[in-house]
């Protein structure tokens, strides 16, 4: 036996180098010696000698002697590990003939010398006993080459098992690759002159090579690395390497694709490396991993328990994902184009986070976690922002059913949204999509818009939106009438401590307190505001109030009289507004009156008869 120092491989030799002939359905051992039996492998023959084999393999002994035929001639080998590759190795082995052994057979070696029973009660260093002394001496040792011969073992099941190769092989791997990352990391491990700060550079070229394994023998890596203390970044990276490379031939499925077009192989793979994640506890993969995984595991096909497990860990971290990330295509035929449904879900589970957060903790300031200063408050702001995007995204699908689509809105708590202009715009957009809604289906799902957090230009397009129901628009230009007359006699009052001025006229535009500010210029900017808003307000009641006159005319002529008389009540409501209208304008009064009030001597006498007349005027606000 003889070991070469390069490669590190087992060299046989023979006295004698045997001639090999090759035809399509024989082999000869050896051909200058008449064959004495012919032994059949996985469909291929092989026309050794009997005393070679009897000598050293068990297995060939027992079946000539327990041969009834005393003159046998032919011997049926199945279920061979590694086939008539292995077989011929093992072959050349009992002849003596010229031939190493290497990372990229042993695997092979071993497990068909199990098979034929090559033991040391037949011959002294019998197969079994080199093979076992490569693996201890030069493959144990060494990650790179219980890489290599772990991949190996493919195709030789269940005897490599039985053996215990495997095993073997990953705890080889885990436990050189934890020795490895410490002796690379106190390689490189640096201090900064000056700051004193540790700085960890290594590199774990591993990461790669595992993405050759087979999935089940690299969950048994990954879950022995985890044993042995491997980083838990490292597996992480490992984990997302593994995944790009297996799963890249996955394609991208189409609602309008039918059948199936991954095998079992995908699922498996997606599968296990979910519940890998679940089971070894590892949360260093990202977000954008997490949403691909879902996506796989959609495409894919894969149990609901595991599309659950990566939609909750999406819910753990939903504010830092991005609205691309969200908008995941429908594999349903006769659905809607994004699949609706796993979004709640993983929006469900976020809030679930929030409420155990919330639940029982309070702050050292002493403020509720759902106070506007709470981080899960925070959170869940980002989230609003980022599901209304995803609504405004998704409303223009034509088979998005409104079911669907107000469940997502009714989902997110109140506080959620500090104003509810997107989703305003996101209920605009589902109602041009859908003109065949019902008029009470407008109505409810216009009911989930607070008109009080529409701002101004949301307000003034929402007056004028011919989509909206005329209870919608009532409703905003209420709201706006209140807001108005809120902030003019708010700002009246002359002071920036007063807690009932708006907060756009409490400070200046450099953040001063508006007391530093004269008092009669800030409150004349203040009226010509409000005067160009009462102008804008009329406008829009002169095209609501043209509509309505139009559609009374259409009515008299069908002569429908129950509707005539509630379009004459719409039309005198919106006239008694605009009256209302114009008497603030001239209440406001134009650069005459802001000229009498300059001239006035006693400025807290006419203030008080100014808050009267106020009051007399403002005393016709919408019920």
């Amino acid at each position: 036996m003889g070991m070469g120092s390069d490669n590190a491989a087992f060299s046989f030799s023979s006295t004698t180098s045997p001639r090999f002939c090759n035809p399509i359905s024989h082999r000869r051992i050896f051909s200058d010696v008449a064959e004495d039996v012919t032994v059949s492998v996985d469909g291929q023959s092989f026309l050794p000698h009997k005393f070679p084999l009897v000598s050293r393999c068990g297995r060939v002994r027992k079946m000539v002697v327990d041969s009834k035929d005393s003159d046998l001639l032919k011997l049926e080998l199945v279920n061979v590990p590694g086939g008539a590759f292995a077989f011929e190795l093992a072959a050349k082995f009992c002849y003596g003939s010229n031939f190493e052994i290497t990372t990229a057979n042993v695997a092979h070696l071993r497990c068909v010398a199990e098979y034929l029973e090559m033991t040391e009660d037949y011959q002294e260093e019998n197969l079994i006993f080199r093979t076992e002394t490569y693996l201890n001496e030069f493959v144990l040792k060494n990650l790179d080459k219980s890489l290599e011969v772990l991949c190996k073992c493919d195709g030789l099941d269940p005897i490599v098992e039985e053996v215990g190769l495997v095993d073997r092989c990953v705890d080889a791997i885990a436990m050189n690759a934890s020795k490895e990352q410490l002796v690379s990391g106190l390689a490189h491990l640096e201090c900064h002159v000056g700051s004193g700060k540790l700085q960890m550079h290594s590199q774990d070229w591993w990461v790669e090579d595992l993405s050759a394994l087979r999935i089940d023998h690299y969950r048994c890596v990954i879950a022995a690395m985890r044993r042995t203390g491997v980083r838990p970044e490292s597996i992480g990276t490992s984990i997302t390497h593994y995944a790009q490379t297996s799963l890249k031939g996955v394609g991208r499925r189409h609602v309008w694709d039918s059948g199936p077009f991954v095998g079992d192989d995908q699922r498996m793979i997606v599968e296990t490396l979910i519940d890998l994640l679940a089971t070894e506890n590892i949360t260093t993969v990202t977000l954008s991993f997490l949403f691909g995984m879902l996506r796989m595991a959609i495409e894919v096909d894969a149990s609901l328990d595991c599309r659950i497990e990566v939609e909750k860990r999406i819910g753990l971290q939903l504010e830092m994902a991005s609205l691309d990330d969200l908008l995941i295509p429908s594999t349903q035929t006769s659905d809607s184009m994004f699949d609706v449904d796993t979004v709640h879900r993983i929006l469900v589970n976020f809030l679930q986070r929030i409420d155990e957060d919330d639940s029982g903790e309070l702050s050292p300031c002493g403020y509720d976690s759902e106070g506007l200063k709470s981080p899960s408050h925070s959170s869940v702001l980002k989230v609003g922002r980022l599901m209304d995007g995803y609504l405004a995204e998704i409303a223009p699908d034509p088979y998005l059913k409104l079911q669907k689509f107000m469940a997502l809105i009714e989902l997110l708590p109140d506080y959620a949204r500090i104003v509810d202009d997107g989703l305003y715009r996101a209920i605009d957009i589902y109602l041009k999509a859908h003109p065949s809604l019902t008029e009470s289906e407008c109505k409810k799902l216009c009911k989930l818009i607070d008109c009080q957090k529409l701002s101004q230009d949301a307000s003034s397009h929402a007056a004028q939106n011919d989509r909206l129901p005329i209870q919608m628009v009532v409703r905003v230009l209420y709201f706006e009438q209140l807001r108005l007359k809120s902030s003019f006699s708010g700002g009246g009052s002359g002071g920036c401590g007063d807690g009932g001025l708006s907060q756009r006229f409490m400070c200046s535009s450099s953040g001063v307190p508006s007391s530093c500010v004269s008092p009669q210029r800030d409150n004349y900017a203040s009226l010509r505001r409000e005067n160009r808003e009462l102008k804008l307000e009329i406008s829009r009641m002169r095209v609501r109030l043209t509509e309505l006159e139009r559609e009374q005319g259409l009515m008299k002529q069908q002569g429908m009289r129950g509707g005539d008389g509630r379009a004459g009540e719409h039309g005198r409501a919106f006239l008694a507004s605009l009256s209302r209208g114009f008497g603030r304008i001239s209440m406001f009064g134009g650069p005459a009156a802001a000229e009498k009030r300059r001239k006035k001597s006693s400025r807290s006498s006419h203030g008080s008869e100014g808050k009267n007349r106020r009051r007399q005027k403002a005393s016709f606000a919408y019920d």
